[in-house]
């Protein structure tokens, strides 16, 4: 499984020097997750040791959580991974090569073991996002290609060429956008099912250039949480644990989710707003921008970025105003039968920015 195709080198470069800026000395946690991100790991692996620093790599697959979950009582499923949590206090950089898996592999779990689960590895990504400079990968395979409904070639195009962007072009292009957005204050969504408001106040918007969510294109702000209000609807699939969530339907009052539903796993969605504290609020807004990425994978890490697109993410906001174990984007498509208005003014109709 040794890398072949030279984009993987290409990658690993670029994710070490441009997008966490490894310095001589510097430690470094690799996280693997599913063997197929092998070709990345020894392309980053290299990288690493030519800057000078210090790598470790750590493994964790699908189907190695589906044994826990199947075995594991209560305690154990809710455990938080001791070496793993000090690894979050031993490296200066984290970067999670998260491989594709069947997102069927835990069918047999029972929700309520799933968001158990999800909350302890919330405490993991809590500790990353306190502790180190970090970056995540969302790494195609088979399966990747299969969920998309694509062929495994376009999957790798789509994959590298939504990495390889301009970046330097990319971020004075979406900052322009950005400068404008700052000068308002109240965002305005309408669309299928869709009728929402939000403040931003003194926050500002960021635009996202290929540092952390890889392949990256957004561009995001705080919101006011507590002035979230009216309703939301997500055309695109929400995934989380392994649970796929169709059509997830959102009602906002005063910043807090006072109904939340879905035409699938509407159980599922309820308990992780219920039972992780803070989940019930909206932790970021943003525009997905990458112009490479064009189709639904059921991934959040690439459907956030698809270019038109919008999201919101439940839980943990970028700031750190509050805390939460989850981050969970969701996407609405918004480049149909959408307008979203600017302090009234319309900005943003059918997935074009008109400013």
């Amino acid at each position: 499984m040794r890398a072949t195709d030279k984009r993987w080198q290409k990658l690993g470069e670029s994710l070490v020097n441009y997008s966490l800026k490894v310095k001589p000395g510097e430690k470094v946690m690799i996280m693997m997750l599913e063997p197929e991100t092998v070709a990345l790991a020894e392309a980053v692996y290299a990288e690493v040791i030519k800057a000078g620093g210090f790598a470790q790599i750590q493994y964790m697959s699908e189907a190695i959580k589906h044994r826990i979950l199947s075995f594991g009582n209560e305690e154990q499923i809710g455990w938080v991974p001791e070496v793993e949590a000090f690894g979050m206090e031993w490296a200066d950089c984290y970067l999670g090569l998260r491989g594709a898996f069947n997102l069927d592999e835990c069918w047999d779990i029972p929700a309520e073991k799933v968001a158990l689960y999800q909350k302890a590895m919330g405490k993991i990504s809590t500790l990353r996002w306190q502790k180190t400079r970090w970056a995540l990968v969302r790494v195609p395979n088979e399966h990747f290609a299969q969920q998309a409904h694509v062929s495994y070639e376009k999957m790798m195009d789509l994959f590298f060429d939504a990495c390889s962007l301009d970046w330097e072009a990319y971020k004075k292009e979406n900052q322009r956008i950005a400068d404008i957005l700052d000068q308002g204050d109240e965002i305005h969504i309408i669309g299928r099912k869709t009728d929402l408001t939000f403040r931003t106040g003194s926050n500002k918007w960021i635009v996202m250039d290929n540092t952390q969510n890889i392949p990256d294109g957004e561009t995001y702000v705080t919101p006011k949480w507590e002035s979230v209000e009216g309703h939301i609807f997500f055309e695109l699939p929400a995934t989380l644990g392994g649970r796929v969530m169709n059509g997830v339907y959102l009602e906002f009052e005063k910043g807090h989710v006072i109904h939340a539903d879905a035409e699938t796993n509407a159980e599922f969605l309820n308990m992780i707003i219920r039972d992780n504290e803070n989940a019930d609020r909206a932790g970021e807004a943003a525009f997905g921008t990458n112009p490479f990425i064009d189709i639904c994978t059921t991934d959040v890490l690439i459907d956030e970025k698809i270019g038109g697109t919008m999201h919101l993410a439940l839980g943990r906001p970028y700031d750190g105003n509050y805390s939460s174990p989850i981050h969970w984007d969701l996407i609405k498509d918004t480049r149909t039968e959408s307008e979203v208005f600017l302090d009234g003014r319309l900005i943003f109709k059918d997935g074009k920015f008109l400013i």
